[in-house]
């Protein structure tokens, strides 16, 4: 298995998607049933496999990631090319940018001193997806880049 294996949540959300996913190897309901009677372990590969297969159709698509912490946030465009990353860091350690006071006093105190802002660009390895998943394995939500375009325009005046 190449990424995680999707939560119980996400099969029930996505059930069609398998059960289409199961009848492109002529797999009906009924073999679905005595396979995980029967043969638990390939029931549980079919799983990892089409748990790989929504991911990879997920990451060719996501371009924007945001990690925000306590005091830091971690913004990530994902070009065709590479990672290129806005990263803030306040300086203020009884600022906690997960609250919402705390936001607030980052949005009034952007260009204070406490703020500090750093841009970085990476290459990816051979493996883009996989790349963008240790993002996301690391905390990383996916994104429109609402906030990664607005300090885009920031850091580049």
């Amino acid at each position: 298995m190449k990424y995680t294996r999707l939560t119980k949540e996400q099969f029930e959300e996505l059930h069609q998607e398998f059960i289409n996913f199961l009848a492109t190897q002529s797999i009906t309901a009924e073999e679905w049933k005595a396979i995980k009677e029967d043969k638990p372990e390939v029931a549980e590969q079919e799983l990892d496999v089409f748990s790989d297969l929504v991911w990879e159709g997920v990451l060719t698509k996501v371009n924007y990631i945001e990690h925000i912490s306590s005091q830091q946030m971690h913004l990530f465009h994902l070009t065709e090319q590479s990672m290129r990353l806005i990263a803030l860091k306040i300086t203020n350690t009884a600022i906690d940018l997960t609250t919402k006071e705390g936001f607030e006093w980052f949005r009034t105190n952007l260009l204070s001193d406490e703020v500090e802002f750093y841009t970085s660009k990476k290459e990816y390895s051979d493996d883009k997806a996989l790349d963008k998943f240790k993002l996301i394995q690391q905390g990383g939500v996916i994104t429109k880049g609402d906030l990664y375009k607005y300090f885009e325009t920031l850091v580049s005046k």
